[in-house]
């Protein structure tokens, strides 16, 4: 719950400083999928994780947890669903392969190695960082989700940021090539 540093102001010469407790009650895990389709809105679908300290418990999303947040995606758009992942260890469990092959309406693409630029989600992270979460001393967790929510509902009505998001990957939705004259 440390703030992300930004920009910020102070009277010259003296450095702005905020205190905070830095005791944690738990963590918070987000997973998110932006969604593309030609000739229909982007569509930003997230889902938190919200753990405490429980021993035994999971620390962030477990394979269970991206299948049904896949299978949430594939209800709400209604098709077929190709996901491109990065290289988290969950992404390329067997488990989730298996579930994937065993699924004719979805369809999974890993990403290379250490290739966040070609990620679409990576930019909506960083669209929050440098606007909900930057400069800000959360009070507890549900300050923090609450925060982050809003900060997704913002970003999920703006198609224009998501279609930014994937533009800044140097991806597109063109599946062929057209030459001009032809």
């Amino acid at each position: 719950m440390t703030s992300h540093h930004s920009r910020t102001w102070a009277p010259k010469g003296s450095t702005p400083v905020v205190r905070f407790n830095g005791a944690s009650r738990g963590r918070i895990s987000m997973a998110a999928l932006v969604c593309f389709k030609s000739g229909e809105r982007s569509r930003l679908i997230y889902r938190p994780r919200i753990q405490g300290h429980h021993r035994g418990a999971h620390r962030g999303f477990t394979w269970q947890d991206y299948r049904d947040l896949l299978v949430r995606a594939h209800l709400q758009l209604g098709g077929p669903v190709v996901v491109i992942w990065d290289n988290l260890n969950v992404h390329r469990c067997s488990r989730l392969r298996e579930y994937a092959a065993d699924h004719d309406w979805l369809t999974i693409v890993q990403l290379p190695s250490y290739a966040p630029d070609l990620n679409p989600v990576e930019g909506i992270w960083s669209l929050l960082r440098r606007s909900t979460t930057a400069n800000v001393v959360f009070r507890d967790r549900d300050h923090l989700v609450r925060a982050v929510r809003s900060g997704l509902r913002r970003i999920q009505r703006r198609t224009d940021l998501l279609e930014g998001c994937l533009a800044e990957t140097g991806l597109s939705l063109n599946t062929t090539t057209e030459r001009k004259g032809q």
